[in-house]
């Protein structure tokens, strides 16, 4: 009987065995229908398209399609300079021969923002340049005119003379969420127009020393080395965002790339554009984030806001009676937690308009009104100094 048990288990278990192969690479002995080898995991979003022959694969050459027409390749160059003590023998004999026979070249991206030939770019990348030669996806060049910049903001504007220019669409920039897919579209090393894609990192990074305004996208789309003002866009192609800057300990891509808004480039370009410049207001104030330690030393019961540490005198703030140790909490209803929120809530105020500030002073909370002044670069790098 043990015996028969035995043969018995062996024939089941052999049975079951033969069964599974058959069924695994032969289904249709069964009468079953084979089950696909790979099984799609992504959902087609919005603009893209399943690549062809495979149904489950997203591509986004929709958008890269879209965007890339009006994304254009900057070249500048500089004149050489010789130092003026080349000619002195003496010179030559202990210092060697310094001259500096060569031009300066630079390299960068831009997009088409108008048919009348208005590009966005960085103001780093055209900074101090002699000529700027635009070259287009369709291969056409031409000499760039610098309509204005705005290093603040690290935008500049320049403009070209040709017809039929294709044209990128603005996008919302605030209506980005971590996690959505984008692409960047620029020249890297110069090896041409390349299309990288990644996603929305992190969204308002700010205190990253690049700019005095900023209100960064971070993303790991790759961006390189004359990726600079190029176009950030999302899968419908319209842009999202000016690539500016990297994270980088080699020079190339780690996968932390930054790109100015479309919200913020907008702006500075309608201003450059009307007025060949940006006006920002400016009242005048040293402010510090709100730490626990500052709460405590100038004896103030908010969390929340930016002290003022400083106050210029005679400046617009202290014509108001804002006094160090004051936290302002607000702009114009406009709450503001830390200092660049503040910076950017004083520079959209108009110059010569009052404006309304909601201050705390230890536990008394005030309505200030000020008069904000228009802000100055030279006067501000002096004040830094």
């Amino acid at each position: 009987m043990k015996r028969l048990w035995l043969v018995f288990a062996q024939t089941v278990t052999v049975l079951v065995a033969v069964f599974f192969v058959v069924a695994t690479l032969q289904p249709q002995w069964l009468g079953r229908r084979a089950l696909p080898s790979v099984v799609p995991v992504f959902e087609a979003l919005p603009g893209s398209t399943p690549a062809a022959g495979d149904p489950g694969t997203v591509s986004l050459r929709a958008a890269a399609k879209a965007a890339s027409p009006a994304v254009v390749s900057i070249n500048t160059s500089k004149a050489p300079t010789n130092n003026p003590n080349s000619a002195d023998p003496w010179f030559r004999f202990f210092f060697g021969d310094q001259l500096n026979n060569q031009p300066q070249a630079g390299l960068g991206s831009g997009v088409i923002l108008s048919p009348a030939g208005y590009v966005l770019t960085n103001n780093h990348v055209i900074e101090e340049a002699d000529e700027i030669q635009v070259s287009l996806n369709d291969g056409r060049d031409a000499i760039a005119k610098v309509i204005g910049t705005d290093p603040e903001t690290d935008l500049a504007v320049l403009k070209i003379e040709l017809t039929d220019l294709p044209v990128i669409t603005l996008g919302n920039s605030d209506a980005l969420e971590i996690g959505d897919p984008v692409l960047a579209i620029g020249n890297p090393f110069g090896v041409g127009q390349t299309v990288t894609s990644g996603i929305v990192s992190a969204l308002g990074r700010t205190q990253l020393g690049i700019n005095t305004f900023e209100n960064f996208i971070q993303t790991d789309a790759a961006i390189n080395p004359g990726n600079s003002g190029g176009a950030l866009v999302d899968v419908n192609g319209h842009l999202m965002g000016i690539n500016t800057a990297i994270y980088s300990r080699s020079g190339g891509s780690m996968g932390i790339g930054f790109a100015i808004p479309t919200s913020t480039a907008r702006s500075v370009m309608e201003a450059i554009v009307k007025d060949g410049q940006v006006t920002r207001g400016w009242i005048g104030v040293e402010p510090q984030d709100l730490t626990p330690e500052l709460a405590e030393s100038f004896g103030v019961g908010v969390k929340s806001g930016v002290i003022i540490t400083g106050v210029l005198q005679n400046g617009p703030a202290a014509q108001a009676g804002i006094r160090p140790g004051d936290v302002i909490t607000k702009v114009k209803g406009r709450d503001v937690r830390d200092v660049p929120q503040l910076l950017a809530a004083v520079a959209a105020l108009p110059p010569g308009e009052k404006a309304e500030l909601d201050v705390l002073r230890r536990e008394d909370a005030l309505k200030v009104e000020v008069t904000p002044g228009r802000r100055n670069l030279a006067r501000q790098a002096l004040q830094r100094r």
